[in-house]
């Protein structure tokens, strides 16, 4: 995976877009979503899901696993901006994620 930059999703589906030189109304046809929806994505104002971020995934060669990070680290981002404590939070989420992925394995 390439490394990434503090770009939000939707700012990077724009630059991804604007760089292939597609009209925002070509993407969205190709991802059988409303023009409107696919603006709102591009502005953060709407969330992608599973079936979008494939779609983008195909149309610009990218890989998923790092649109997908993207995307979840946005949105993860957003729910934690304003928490006091949302760094401790991320480091306790990260220690049960590891714990329950080695109980997970056996």
């Amino acid at each position: 995976m390439s490394k990434i930059d503090n770009i939000t999703f939707g700012a990077y589906i724009r630059k991804l877009r604007e760089q292939a030189k597609l009209p925002l109304r070509k993407v969205a046809a190709e991802l059988d979503i409303d023009t409107s929806t696919l603006s709102k994505i591009e502005k953060n104002e709407r969330n992608a899901n599973e079936q979008i971020i494939e779609g983008i995934s195909r149309i610009f060669q990218i890989d998923k696993s790092e649109l997908k990070v993207r995307y979840l680290s946005d949105k993860i981002t957003y729910q934690l901006i304003h928490e006091e404590n949302g760094l401790e939070i991320l480091k306790v989420a990260e220690a049960r994620i590891k714990y329950q992925k080695r109980v997970n394995r056996k």
